[in-house]
């Protein structure tokens, strides 16, 4: 295998995270949507969490194209 190669299949791994992301992503909203229609007069709460919970979750898929970047381009 070339280094041009080995470098996309790092790549592509390096950038797995990316599919448990858009798992947990649809797992929180749905959550939080099954949560303020069980109760709404805790929307406002559940509405911070909720932000704050999609904010890390993104995170971890900013740092995986971060990293899928660094292999691709710089290494």
């Amino acid at each position: 295998m070339t280094d041009n190669g080995v470098k996309l299949l790092a790549t592509a791994l390096a950038l797995l995270p990316m599919v448990a992301v858009a798992l947990a992503l649809g797992k929180i909203f749905s959550e939080w949507l099954a949560g303020v229609s069980r109760n709404p007069g805790a929307s406002e709460k559940m509405q911070q969490v909720g932000y704050l919970a999609f904010a890390l979750t993104e995170a971890i898929a900013l740092f995986a194209l971060i990293v899928a970047f660094i292999i691709l381009f710089v290494g």
